[in-house]
């Protein structure tokens, strides 16, 4: 059973603009004023970038088997267009976060795409609603296989396809920021399962044989279960969310097409409105055919669970993905939520959604790719009691998952580092490795999450009840020592800033004042 961390390039790499990087989608997003939180952007991140030996020493300290990182297309290929420019500096850092990963016994698992797209691509051709989007992002694929893959033997295609989608072309949350409703999130998604499907099959026919790797994708799906499940309109319902998630992209690749509900419910919203066909699009007969048994493995990200029941909306002539699944989503109050309002804490929901990929795709093999939680805190909190909670809360479901049949092989935590978190800027914090972003040397800070994630990560699992509180108890005296250093480390650098401003400032002063004195001698002996 692999043990890992992850996290993505956009959100920690920094250096947006360096060493022959070209701008991407969210370079372009958070630019603009009024896209993300306080106007932050990824431009300098976490520095992951300059401090790719540091990290791999904290993955080394957390005794991890695999790290999941993603590579950014605009870094290799500046332009996203393979003919026209190669970055072989962006092709050496990668080379060289490979290597170091490798002999530190790390096994890396590589994300091809976590969510930046090249901007030459959007402005060009519009990204995602772009069928040319297939063969530029075949291209790309292949030569990070032909530069990597003889190292790297887990690949993803797509992390979080669902977000790219639906928040960059139908809210418009995130980049590109499309607000194209009804059309805009269908249409992208369309064109990201064919591109999933050439790369697998590019991988498959000229790869494979060779380099003996995996090509997966990652869904993020949150589970959906019924407010009353002894009524049918609420299971129904329940069924509907997990299929507008999951299923959307987990049906064609596992079955050939979309869910039979999607289609249904797109397709007679869309009568209502007066269109000629659906606004979910179709696949051919040979298209179904290619799609279909395109993943070596599952990735699943996943987070949080929702109460789900029957909501009809009143006849939109805009209708779009929102009110297209005719559901409502609810919390129980009860539930933990120690960061943002949409992450709550709901272990058994995991379990649940792992037997339902088991009973629906044929049991594949799935790697947990995604699973974390936040903090939305203004102090710094290196005492994660939460996270804490949250890792033995899931990781446990994910146990009784494996007692149940279910195939997962390896479970990925979110995240590493404190990072940038797309349009909430850095006011969401998922790291296990506290980063202070207010100094220039982005200093790492290990939480208490980290002491405790390590003893799960030896023992593989958890051993007894009494070991485990153990391991709590000295998790929280480990966060203390790193409170007192993240402290001392405050002052230097607070001592540092006044150093820099009052040291000059006094010199300037003391000149300032001997040349008046001076002037006013002068003058009096004149």
């Amino acid at each position: 059973f692999l043990w890992g961390v992850g996290s993505s390039a956009y959100q920690t790499e920094g250096a947006w603009d360096k060493d022959g990087k070209g701008p991407s989608i969210w370079d372009a997003f958070t630019h603009k004023k009024g896209k993300v939180f306080r106007n932050e952007t990824g431009d300098s991140a976490c520095d992951g970038y300059y401090k790719v030996k540091d990290d791999i020493q904290l993955l080394k300290e957390m005794k991890v088997n695999h790290y999941l990182f993603s590579i950014s297309w605009p870094r290799i290929m500046p332009t996203g267009i393979r003919t026209e420019q190669v970055n072989e500096k962006g092709i050496q850092f990668y080379n060289d976060t490979i290597n170091s990963l490798l002999e530190n016994n790390i096994i890396p698992i590589v994300s091809l795409y976590h969510w930046d797209l090249p901007q030459v691509l959007q402005e060009k051709y519009g990204g995602w609603q772009n069928i040319s989007m297939v063969n530029y992002f075949n291209d790309y694929a292949n030569l990070c296989f032909e530069k990597f893959g003889d190292r790297v033997k887990h690949w993803i295609t797509f992390s979080n396809p669902w977000a790219a989608a639906e928040k960059g072309y139908e809210t418009g949350e995130h980049a590109p920021g499309l607000k194209l409703g009804g059309c805009g999130a269908y249409q992208a998604a369309h064109h990201i399962i064919k591109t999933h499907a050439k790369v697998w099959h590019s991988y498959n026919n000229t790869w494979r044989s060779e380099q003996q790797g995996m090509v997966g994708i990652s869904l993020t799906s949150g589970w959906g279960e019924p407010v009353d499940p002894h009524s049918q309109t609420d299971r129904d319902a329940a069924e509907r969310y997990i299929q507008f998630h999951l299923g959307w992209f987990a049906n064609p690749i596992y079955k050939g097409d979309y869910p039979e509900v999607m289609k249904n419910y797109v397709g007679r919203k869309s009568a209502q409105q007066g269109l000629g066909k659906s606004r979910l699009p179709t696949f051919s007969v040979q298209e179904k055919t290619y799609i279909k048994g395109t993943s070596d493995f599952l990735g699943i990200g996943h987070f949080t669970t929702r109460y789900v029941l029957q909501k009809s909306f009143p006849f939109l002539r805009a209708s779009s993905y929102h009110t297209d699944h005719e559901l409502a989503e609810l919390v129980d109050p009860k539930w933990p939520a120690p960061g943002p309002k949409w992450l709550y804490s709901v272990p058994w929901g995991f379990r649940r959604l792992l037997n339902f990929i088991k009973t629906q795709y044929g049991n594949p093999l799935i790697y947990v790719t995604e699973n974390g939680v936040s903090e939305k805190v203004q102090c710094t909190q290196l005492c994660d009691e939460w996270r804490i909670e949250y890792l033995k809360g899931y990781i446990n479901e994910i146990l009784k998952a494996l007692n149940d049949g279910v195939n997962v092989k390896g479970y990925t935590a979110w995240s590493l580092l404190d990072k940038f978190e797309w349009n909430k800027g850095f006011s969401e914090r998922f790291g296990f490795y506290h980063v202070d972003f207010k100094n220039k040397n982005k200093p790492r800070y290990p939480k208490a999450s980290v002491d405790y994630y390590k003893k799960i990560i030896t023992a593989n699992g958890f051993p007894n009840q009494r070991e485990v509180e153990n391991w709590y108890q000295r998790s929280m005296d480990t966060c203390s020592t790193a409170h007192q250093l993240l402290a001392t480390d405050a002052l230097i650098t607070h001592m540092e800033m006044v150093t820099e401003i009052a040291l000059p400032t006094v010199f300037t002063l003391c000149i300032l004042i001997s040349i008046v004195l001076l002037i006013f001698y002068l003058r009096n002996h004149s």
